[in-house]
């Protein structure tokens, strides 16, 4: 007799003592895998990440090297920029009382183009005596280190002597003169007026239509997190950087006036010269410093006979930094703003050697927006923390 179907499947056979479940199931292609080919995987990641790492650093170079090369049209547009987030809070308060932006504008730029324009007339004399004053100065100021020159000039005799070299005698060279005419002013003015031009128009410019660019980007960003993640970096970028760079000026200007002040009281002359002078140098830190003792010792140095009132107002100088440096400055910035001092040192090495002078002025103010712009950057939170204080 025909017996009926099963209808349920019978079990597979059960496995063999000893024998792993594993062997009775088919292989799959990943288990066939060629025993070397795990380390030809890393050696093929390797490879890339060096190639990564090499294009990189080209590209890092290529950037460094577009830098240098437009440095007349990048240095104008960045000083322009930093001087626009300094003074866009006082046109953006403006607009809360209702005062159309470019009316706010062109007044802050008529105040600002106003106190430029006296303070350049008010010491390019002083500046121009001094330059032209500095050669004769210079070999009546030679008498009196001459006796230190003349113990140097033993000293490294009695060296040569001792390590068997050849004594080399000393012939006076003859000073160089000092040539500063009419035609040096005449040959650099349009240079110069063609950049503070340049300069003012970006910065009214920048003032009356920055939050039209910005509400440009903002439109453009392809999601709501990405626009608003646009409007705090910028917005950060925009307060933060705005109250660093007012303060920092304040704390200038104040320092500045306080050196004046105190090299009237020296009597060194023309004192608002060499206090404008401090006011300058000090937006480049530690350098600055060390410039503007280093003057102020050659310039008493050159005013006063005797040593220790030549080296008063240097000493002063230096002890008026020191507070300002270690106590004043860090009381009122805070630790957001704070840097590191290797960051620092490091970032004005780097954009003193590609923009000079005013690589070095405006190397603070980048490292700053650097700084707020990695810290909100995913991936990027590292570098923020390492250039922190």
């Amino acid at each position: 007799m025909n017996q009926p179907a099963n209808p349920f499947p019978a079990p597979p056979p059960a496995a063999a003592p000893g024998v792993a479940v594993s062997s009775l199931a088919p292989a799959s292609p990943l288990s066939r895998r060629k025993p070397g080919s795990g380390r030809s995987t890393r050696r093929i990641s390797r490879h890339l990440r060096a190639i990564r790492i090499g294009l990189t650093g080209l590209i890092l170079l290529a950037l460094l090297y577009t830098i240098a090369i437009t440095k007349s049209l990048l240095v104008p547009l960045v000083l322009a920029g930093f001087i626009g987030l300094a003074l866009n809070p006082i046109v953006a308060a403006a607009a809360r009382w209702r005062i159309p932006r470019w009316l706010a504008a062109v007044t802050v730029m008529l105040l600002l183009g106003t106190g430029l324009v006296t303070a350049v007339t008010t010491l390019s004399q002083p500046a121009l005596n001094w330059f032209h004053e500095a050669p004769a100065a210079m070999r009546a100021f030679a008498p009196k280190i001459k006796p230190m020159t003349q113990q140097i000039e033993a000293a490294s005799r009695a060296t040569q002597t001792l390590v068997g070299g050849a004594v080399s005698r000393y012939s006076p060279q003859q000073p160089n003169q000092f040539a500063f005419n009419a035609w040096d002013i005449v040959s650099t003015a349009p240079k110069i007026i063609a950049s503070v031009l340049t300069v003012a128009l970006l910065v009214f410019f920048f003032l009356v239509y920055g939050d039209e660019i910005l509400r440009r980007a903002v439109e453009i960003s392809p999601t709501f997190a990405y626009k608003r993640h646009t409007v705090s970096i910028v917005r950060s970028i925009q307060v933060e950087v705005s109250s660093y760079l007012l303060l920092t000026a304040a704390i200038n200007v104040t320092l500045g006036l306080v050196t004046a002040a105190m090299l009237y009281l020296y009597g060194v002359p023309d004192p608002l010269l060499w206090g404008t002078f401090a006011t300058i140098a000090n937006f480049i830190p530690y350098v600055g410093a060390i410039s503007t003792t280093s003057v102020l010792a050659v310039v008493g140095a050159l005013h006063f006979q005797e040593l220790g009132p030549a080296l008063l107002p240097a000493a002063t100088f230096a002890g008026i930094t020191a507070v300002e440096g270690n106590m004043i400055t860090p009381m009122l910035q805070g630790r957001r703003s704070r840097l590191s001092p290797v960051a620092i040192l490091l970032w004005l090495l780097i954009w003193g050697w590609i923009w000079g002078i005013p690589g070095a002025i405006l190397a603070v103010p980048m490292l700053t927006c650097v700084k707020l712009i990695t810290a909100k950057l995913r991936g990027w939170e590292w570098f923020a923390h390492i250039i922190s204080r």
